[in-house]
């Protein structure tokens, strides 16, 4: 596995390096298909921030911890990862039908309910608008995100509301 470490407002030395790689490469062990890892390493207002990234079989793993050491927020970040790498191991199990034996036919639920399910499809016309139109409208609407066409790219994007209540944008890359 590639793992690459980045550093943000910190000075990433070979030793933290080297305890990085080998923290995160222990999340291989669990998934045979992980190619790469991001990791950034960030200091901001005296938290040491650690945020992994690893996709695998276009799913992303993402884990991100902050403590006022960084060690400690690797393994932190480590252990939330591998909690992740369960619950997708688990997913993949019970879809194939290898808990039940039995395989589950296409669009039929499968009666184990250990996993979040779909309760709602909303459907909805999208209207063209500028990221500030739909940032009032998300607003307006009370909800933590909005779907909109962007006036500007022409393509469908995604508005949130982040924990430190600033705005997320999230654009498609094709």
């Amino acid at each position: 596995m590639n793992i690459q470490v980045r550093g943000r407002n910190v000075e990433v030395t070979e030793a933290l390096k080297d305890y990085v790689i080998k923290r995160v490469g222990k999340v291989e062990k669990y998934l045979d298909n992980i190619r790469e890892a991001q990791v950034t390493l960030a200091v901001e207002r005296g938290f040491h921030r650690v945020e992994v990234t690893i996709p695998v079989n276009g799913m992303i793993l993402r884990g991100e911890e902050a403590t006022p050491d960084m060690y400690a927020s690797v393994d932190l970040v480590v252990e939330k990862l591998e909690k992740q790498v369960q619950k997708y191991k688990g997913r993949l199990i019970k879809r194939s039908g290898k808990v039940t034996g039995e395989t589950p036919v296409p669009g039929e639920r499968l009666a184990d309910h250990d996993y979040p399910q779909i309760v709602r499809t909303k459907r909805f016309a999208i209207k063209p608008m500028a990221v500030d139109e739909a940032v009032l409208q998300m607003n307006l609407l009370g909800h933590s995100f909005f779907v909109f066409s962007n006036s500007e790219t022409e393509q469908v994007n995604v508005l949130y509301k982040r924990k430190d209540g600033n705005y997320g944008l999230i654009e498609p890359e094709f």
